[in-house]
């Protein structure tokens, strides 16, 4: 966690993300998550009023929000509605100007929730959100902590 901020300026501006699917720029990209939560149990210990927990597994989930430039999406998942499961490699990098360094991380074994088919509204921007779960994750590239 940052110890000091010396000016404004190095909060990282989400602009200067970008996002690659299987190593191909995602250029449409206008938004991106990416989370892991834990599932605890309860855990009551005798002597202590309050109650603890204990993390018991973990769950990877995201989603991507871009502009509905074309159907590359659509193409990817297409088997879906056959059951087809495809996994992808999502790769997020975020490096402003401005900021302390950069900071790539891969997510992997990504599985879309769902596929966005048509989305569309009279004098609005098509965009298109598209959720989704992963496995494992790697901080590729971090930000230094500044002193």
């Amino acid at each position: 966690m940052a110890r000091n901020i010396d000016s404004a300026k190095r909060v990282i501006n989400g602009t200067w993300g970008e996002l690659y699917l299987d190593g191909e720029k995602v250029a449409e990209t206008t938004g991106f998550q990416a989370k892991i939560s834990q599932s605890k149990s309860k855990i009551n210990l005798c002597g202590q009023f309050m109650t603890d927990h204990k993390a018991t597994n973990g769950e990877g989930s995201g989603s991507i929000t871009m502009y509905h430039v074309d159907s590359g999406m659509l193409q990817r998942l297409e088997g879906m509605q056959d059951g087809v499961d495809r996994r992808f490699t999502l790769l997020s990098a975020l490096k402003d100007p401005d900021s302390y360094g950069a900071e790539r991380i891969a997510l992997y074994n990504v599985s879309f929730d769902d596929l966005t088919l048509a989305d569309w509204k009279a004098a609005t921007v098509g965009q298109i959100t598209a959720a989704f779960t992963f496995t494992r994750m790697q901080l590729l590239d971090e930000i230094e902590v500044q002193g």
